[in-house]
């Protein structure tokens, strides 16, 4: 019998339609998998398998009636806990919170997955609220990764991108203030999209402010396509959320190009930077596989050139905002409650609660002159592309590698954090292995708005990976 646990949602759904197998069956099978995989890789906060099966027995009879309720209806999905999910406590990874908490409702993106019909395996890992570039709390202890339990997954979505890659559900939601969806899926060797600032709504909205986005993390992009067919809708509780989109992105995967999928890239003007000129040490092994990967780009019709983007690195605006997101964030907490944080959390707090208006302002101005100059740079070129990460999955446990001379994760992502300061749809797509069979992410980036051309893109590449 096929191992549903490797199917992707689109197979799951033809699976459905033909009868060949029940989201029951899916259920299952993806439940049993996250049984057996949580006490080694720590993906889940929680398991809501008698949830689930309800959910999965309902969608089991609409299919049976052919009257599904929408485009997801019985497929197994994972929700990050910092995201409200209903019925379901939302901790964030701290020690802080209460489990009397929020359960009332759901977060827009959890909302419009439920009314599709989507089945919820649980809740996945993440560092306190989500505070840093791999999955480690107070809460729950360290996430690990699905080839090498001795490494990281990645994070702050790691859960949701172990999950994925180890076949708990297909899909998850996953959110990204500064690489979150796409670290931990270039770790695992997943996909992974961060939409366009305000195309999948947010409710509460983040400490982080808009730095913070919700993006699927799937096993190839025509899953995120569906994915964000189904979340990017906006929400009356966010008040930043885009308009409905025109058409639907899944649809777009091969809309353009004329010649079906290997026409997806043909004409595209790409530009190629392997280091963000020269700013980034790249691993050879994993600059070489992005190579590969572009010229793969290239070998598909696209017109690649290797250019770089006219920005420096922005990491201390970076750090102004996202500190200061990290004080409001905590600032509420007692003494008592300070010492149940992360220390790395507590540290960049206490940092972030010392910048004034004038720091915090200044900072803004240099994200907005860094969306202008990005602006500019996509009148050129329709895709940027970069390694997701110069490096790969390292030691468990750790924030920085081992010797790197790193003081906080943003020393080894330079690749991902710039583009939530300019709100650009970005995504990472699996692009082979290095010499220990570790995961290497390639990067995508468009113009704001233009999400459908990162996941075409995307889907073209992994439809001519070679293999």
């Amino acid at each position: 019998m096929t191992d549903l646990t490797g199917l992707t949602a689109v197979q799951l759904l033809d699976g459905y339609r033909t009868g060949a197998f029940s989201p029951v069956d899916a259920t299952l099978a993806a439940l049993e998998r996250a049984e057996s995989i949580q006490p080694e890789v720590n993906a889940f906060v929680r398991i809501t398998a008698e949830q689930a099966l309800a959910q999965a027995r309902e969608s089991a009879e609409r299919w049976r009636r052919g009257e599904p309720a929408g485009l997801v209806d019985g497929v197994p999905v994972t929700v990050k806990d910092i995201l409200l999910m209903r019925g379901t406590p939302t901790l964030k990874g701290s020690r802080t919170l209460s489990e009397k908490g929020s359960r009332a409702e759901d977060a827009p993106s959890v909302a419009r997955l439920r009314a599709h019909g989507a089945v919820f395996l649980g809740k996945t890992t993440t560092p306190e609220f989500g505070w840093k570039g791999v999955t480690d709390s107070p809460l729950t202890g360290v996430t690990r990764h699905p080839l090498d339990p001795t490494r990281t997954a990645g994070g702050s979505s790691g859960g949701a991108a172990a999950a994925v890659a180890l076949g708990a559900g297909p899909l998850a939601l996953g959110t990204d203030g500064g690489g979150s969806v796409r670290i931990p899926a270039a770790f695992c060797g997943i996909f992974a999209l961060k939409p366009t600032y305000g195309r999948v709504p947010l409710y509460p909205a983040s400490a982080f402010g808009t730095l913070s986005h919700v993006g699927p993390m799937t096993r190839d992009a025509a899953d995120a396509a569906l994915m964000l067919d189904v979340i990017g809708v906006p929400d009356s509780r966010d008040w930043s959320a885009l308009g409905p989109t025109a058409g639907s992105f899944v649809d777009g995967l091969t809309r353009e190009g004329g010649e079906g999928r290997e026409g997806g890239v043909r004409g595209l003007r790409v530009a190629y930077s392997p280091s963000l000129g020269g700013q980034v040490a790249v691993r050879p092994a994993v600059a070489a596989a992005v190579r590969r990967a572009v010229e793969r780009l290239a070998g598909l019709g696209a017109y690649v050139e290797e250019t770089d983007p006219d920005f420096t690195d922005p990491v201390d605006a970076f750090h102004t905002l996202w500190f200061s997101g990290a004080a409001r964030v905590t600032q509420h907490l007692g003494p008592h409650q300070r010492e149940l944080l992360d220390p790395g959390l507590r540290e960049i707090s206490a940092l972030g609660a010392r910048y004034s208006a004038l720091d915090y302002l200044a900072a803004v101005d240099v994200r907005m002159e860094l969306g202008r100059r990005m602006g500019r740079f996509h009148d050129s070129y329709d895709l940027l592309v970069t390694p997701t990460l110069p490096i790969t999955a390292f030691e468990a446990g750790a924030e920085v590698p081992k010797g790197s001379g790193h003081r906080r994760w943003t020393g080894w992502t330079p690749f991902t954090y710039p583009f939530n300061m300019t709100q650009q749809p970005a995504a990472t797509v699996p692009v082979g292995t290095d010499g220990d069979g570790l995961p290497v992410g390639l990067q995508l980036v468009a113009a704001r708005h233009r999400d459908d051309l990162v996941l075409r893109a995307a889907h073209t590449l992994m439809a001519n990976d070679g293999s």
